[in-house]
C-alpha cells in the first residue's frame, strides 16, 4: 500500500477505536505507533515512540499546563468565585437582567483564572443560578447565561485550549494568550447584548435585583481587588515580555493560594482537592498531547499533510469558501467531540491546509477556540449544558432552549474575526514590534 492508503486507512481505524470507547490519547498514540511502524519500520518506530513520549514530558513549553490548571482548581475548590460574584452583582444587579449581566462579567472575570470552561460552568453554576432564580429570572434566560459565559474559559486567557493549539502548531503560546483577550471581552459584551435583547422582548424574564449601597459596594472591592490585580500581573507580565506564560502561570498559581488563603477561604482539604484535580487533569491532557504527537508523525510520514490540502485546492474553492467549509465541519465536530479531543484529532490535518490557504495561524488558533466553545454548549453533547444539569434540577431541554441566543452571539463573533482579523493580531503585533 502507498503511505497515504496507509494514512488514510489509519484514520478510519482511529475513529472505529474513538467509536467503541478507546481513549482518545490511547487510540492516536496506538494507530500513530502502527501505522509508523509499517511505513518506516519497527526501528525507528519504538525510537519515535520513546523519543515522543521523553520529550513532551520532559518539555518545558508543556510545563504551563499544570501550573495553569492548579491556578484554576485553587479558584474554583477555594470558593472565593462566590464573592466574586457578589461583588459584581452588587455593581450592576439592580439593573433589569442585571444579576444575567453579573453572570456574565464574572464568568470573564473568573476566566482569566481558569483555563477549564467545564470548572467554570460547574462553578458559576453553583453560584449564579439559585440566585436568579430566587429573584424571579427566567430558567431559559438563566441557564442560558451560565452555559454559555462558562464556555469564556477557554477563550480568555489563560486557556488551556490555546495552550495545547500551540503545543500542537508550535506557535507562541504567549501570542495566542495575548491575542484572544480582544475576541474574549467582544464575545463577553455580545452575550450582554443578547440579555438586553432578551430582556427588551420580554421584561419579566430578568427583574431588577435590589440596589446596594455604596459603602456596600466599595467594602467588596477588598475581595475583587486582589483578583483583578493577580490577572493584570499574569497577563500584563506576558505582554511586556517581563515574564514566559510558564513563569506567569506560577505566580499565577502562587498567587491564588496566598490570596485564597489570606481571605480565608483555603484550607488543607480544598486544597488537597484542587491538587488531586490539577494531577488528573494534567495526566488526562499528557496522554492526548503524547498521543497527538505520535500520530502527527505517522501522518506525516504517510504524506497526507501534503497530499490533503493538494487534493482541497483541485476543487478550486476560494480561500474563504474552503474557510467556512472548515467551520461548518467543526461546528459539527464540537457537537460530538470536546475541545481538547477535537482539536488533537484534526489539527494535523487541517492545520497545514490553513497554511496552505494563506490563513495567519494565530489568528485561526482564536477562530478555532471559539468554535470548539460553541460545540460545548450545542446539542447533542453540549458538556457545559450537562455539566450544568448535574448542578442544577433544570430540565436538559430548558438549558439548551436558553443558550440558542447566545449561540447566536458567538456567530456573530465569528463572523467580525473573519471580517476583522486585526481584532486578534493587533495587540500580538504591538506585543511583537517591540
Amino acid at each position: 500500500m502507498s503511505p497515504e492508503t496507509v494514512g488514510l486507512l489509519g484514520l478510519c481505524v482511529l475513529l472505529l477505536l474513538i467509536f467503541f470507547g478507546m481513549d482518545i490519547g490511547l487510540s492516536m498514540a496506538f494507530v500513530g505507533f502502527m501505522g509508523y511502524v509499517y511505513i518506516e519500520g519497527f526501528k525507528r518506530g519504538i525510537s519515535i515512540l520513546g523519543t515522543t513520549v521523553y520529550n513532551t514530558l520532559a518539555s518545558y513549553t508543556l510545563s504551563v499546563l499544570p501550573l495553569f490548571v492548579f491556578m484554576g482548581a485553587i479558584i474554583a475548590h477555594s470558593g472565593i468565585g462566590a464573592r466574586l460574584y457578589e461583588g459584581v452583582e452588587r455593581w450592576i444587579g439592580h439593573l433589569k437582567g442585571g444579576l444575567a449581566i453579573a453572570t456574565i462579567t464574572s464568568c470573564a472575570i473568573f476566566a482569566a483564572m481558569c483555563g477549564s470552561s467545564l470548572a467554570e460552568t460547574a462553578t458559576m453554576g453553583k453560584i449564579a443560578l439559585p440566585e436568579m432564580k430566587k429573584r424571579g429570572y427566567s430558567d431559559t434566560l438563566a441557564a442560558g447565561s451560565v452555559a454559555c459565559a462558562g464556555s469564556l474559559a477557554i477563550l480568555i486567557p489563560p486557556s488551556i485550549g490555546f495552550v495545547i493549539y500551540g503545543l500542537l502548531t508550535e506557535q507562541p503560546i504567549g501570542i495566542l494568550f495575548i491575542a484572544g483577550i480582544i475576541p474574549g471581552v467582544i464575545l463577553m459584551l455580545l452575550f450582554i447584548l443578547t440579555v438586553i435583547f432578551t430582556i427588551s422582548l420580554n421584561p419579566t424574564a430578568g427583574p431588577r435585583a435590589p440596589k446596594s449601597s455604596w459603602k456596600e459596594r466599595m467594602l467588596i472591592l477588598r475581595i475583587i481587588g486582589p483578583v483583578v490585580a493577580l490577572i493584570l500581573c499574569v497577563l500584563g507580565g506576558i505582554y511586556a515580555g517581563i515574564i514566559t506564560p510558564t513563569e506567569a502561570g506560577a505566580i499565577g498559581a502562587f498567587g491564588a493560594i496566598i490570596i485564597t488563603t489570606l481571605s480565608g477561604y483555603l484550607d488543607h482539604k480544598k486544597f488537597l482537592r484542587a491538587l488531586m484535580e490539577t494531577i488528573t487533569t494534567t495526566a488526562m491532557i499528557y496522554l492526548m498531547i503524547i498521543g497527538a504527537f505520535i500520530f502527527t508523525k505517522f501522518i506525516s510520514v504517510s504524506k497526507l499533510t501534503f497530499a490533503f490540502p493538494e487534493y482541497v485546492s483541485k476543487f478550486g474553492l476560494s480561500p474563504y469558501v474552503t474557510l467556512v467549509i472548515i467551520i461548518g465541519f467543526y461546528v459539527l465536530l464540537g457537537m460530538f467531540f470536546d475541545v481538547m479531543s477535537g482539536m488533537v484529532l484534526t489539527l494535523p490535518l487541517i492545520y497545514p491546509l490553513i497554511l496552505r490557504l494563506g490563513f495567519d495561524p494565530i489568528w485561526f488558533g482564536v477562530l478555532l477556540v471559539i468554535l470548539m466553545e460553541m460545540g460545548l454548549v450545542t446539542p447533542p453533547i453540549g458538556m457545559n449544558v450537562f455539566v450544568l444539569r448535574t448542578v442544577t434540577n433544570l430540565p436538559t431541554e430548558a438549558i439548551f432552549k436558553g443558550v440558542w441566543p447566545f449561540v447566536g452571539a458567538m456567530i456573530a463573533g465569528i463572523v467580525l474575526l473573519i471580517i476583522f482579523p486585526d481584532l486578534a493580531l493587533y495587540l500580538p503585533r504591538l506585543m511583537t514590534a517591540r
